[in-house]
C-alpha cells in the first residue's frame, strides 16, 4: 500500500513539529543543549519500551558493570540522544557559519586517507552521527545510504539536510549497492554506516562486547571492489553545549584481508573500542541484537 504524501491531512502534527523545531533552531546552542538535556531526563524517567531496549543493551554488553552505573549511562544517552535530536534543527536551517560553529573537524588531514584513492569514511552509529555527516558534506559532495522513514515528513527534513549545501547523493537501499559502487569508483567519498542489525540477510555473526552480532559484510566486499581506503570517523558530542567534534582515524592498512568474517570482526572491535571511551553516546536505542544465530533465543522481552 502506497503511503500518503507528506502534506496529508493526517501528518498535519508532524508538521507541528517541525515548525516547533525551526523556532527552536534560533536559540543559542548551550540554551538548546540545556533543553534538549532537561527533555531527555524526563523521557530517561518514562518506562517505555525504549528505555527496556537500552537496558537490555547495557546490560548484555557491560554485565561487569554495576546496576546504577548502567542506569546513569541509560540517563545520560537520553540525554545525549534527545539534545542531539533537537540540534538538528541548526543542522536543517541554520546557515553555513552555523553548522561549520556546532561541527568542528579535529583532523582534516586525515580525512582522505594517502590522498590517492576512493575513500570510505567508517562512521559509526553515535548520537553525533548526522552532525559528523552533514558537516562533511560542506567540505566536499559524497554518497550515502539511507532507509526511508515510516513518516514522509521526517523523510523530507532528513533528505533536505543530508544533501542542503553541496547535493550530496543519497541512494535508498531499496536501489541496492550498485549506485554506491559507481558513486565511489567516480572519486565520491562514502558516508558508511555499518552497525545497525538488517537481519540475517548478506550479514554475518561478528563479536560486539562478546556478542555474536548479525553485520553487514559490506564494507570489505566495497573496499575489495572500489579499492576504496577505510578511515573510520567518529563525531562526539561536547559537554555544556559546545557542539561537536569529528576525529578521522587513521587509514586501515591491509584491509580488506582474504577473510571477509575477520575484516567484519575488525570493524566491530574498532567501533567497540570507540565504545568503551564514551558509552552513553552509542545509539543503545536500537535493537542491536534482534537477529541471533539459529536455535538461540531473543533478548529483548
Amino acid at each position: 500500500m502506497r503511503r500518503k504524501p507528506a502534506w496529508h491531512p493526517q501528518y498535519l502534527p508532524s508538521w507541528l513539529g517541525v515548525g516547533v523545531l525551526w523556532l527552536l533552531h534560533w536559540l543559542p546552542l548551550p540554551v538548546l543543549a540545556a533543553l534538549g538535556n532537561a527533555v531527555g531526563q524526563v523521557l530517561a524517567a518514562l518506562p517505555t519500551s525504549r528505555r527496556r531496549i537500552v537496558d537490555t543493551n547495557l546490560a548484555l554488553c557491560f554485565p561487569d558493570r554495576p546496576a546504577a552505573v548502567r542506569r546513569r549511562w541509560r540517563n545520560a544517552h537520553f540525554r545525549a540522544a534527545t539534545r542531539a535530536f533537537l540540534e538538528h534543527a541548526i543542522l536543517w536551517w541554520g546557515s553555513a557559519a552555523r553548522v561549520k560553529r556546532l561541527v568542528r573537524i579535529a583532523n582534516p588531514e586525515r580525512l582522505f586517507g594517502d590522498g590517492t584513492r576512493p575513500v570510505i569514511w567508517l562512521a559509526p552509529h553515535f548520537v553525533g552521527l548526522d552532525m559528523g555527516g552533514i558537516r562533511l558534506s560542506m567540505e566536499v559532495r559524497g554518497v550515502s545510504m539511507f532507509a526511508h522513514a515510516r513518516n514522509p515528513v521526517m523523510d523530507r527534513l532528513m533528505l533536505h539536510g543530508r544533501t542542503r549545501f553541496l547535493g550530496s547523493e543519497l541512494v535508498s537501499r531499496h536501489a541496492g549497492i550498485k549506485p554506491v559502487i559507481r558513486a565511489i569508483k567516480a572519486g565520491l567519498p562514502f558516508y558508511y554506516l555499518p552497525d545497525q542489525d538488517q537481519g540475517p540477510r548478506e550479514a554475518v555473526f561478528a563479536p560486539f562486547f562478546g556478542i555474536p552480532a548479525a553485520t553487514v559484510s559490506a564494507l570489505p566486499r566495497l573496499a575489495k571492489i572500489t579499492g576504496a581506503q577505510v578511515v573510520p570517523v567518529v563525531t562526539r558530542q561536547l559537554p555544556g553545549g559546545r557542539g561537536y567534534v569529528l576525529t578521522a582515524y587513521p587509514a586501515w592498512d591491509d584491509f580488506p584481508s582474504a577473510d571477509v568474517a575477520a575484516d567484519v570482526a575488525r570493524m566491530n572491535a574498532f567501533i567497540e573500542a570507540r565504545v568503551r571511551e564514551m558509552p552513553a553516546q552509542y545509539l543503545w536505542l536500537h535493537r542491536r541484537f534482534k537477529t541471533r544465530p539459529p536455535g538461540e533465543p531473543g533478548v529483548y522481552a
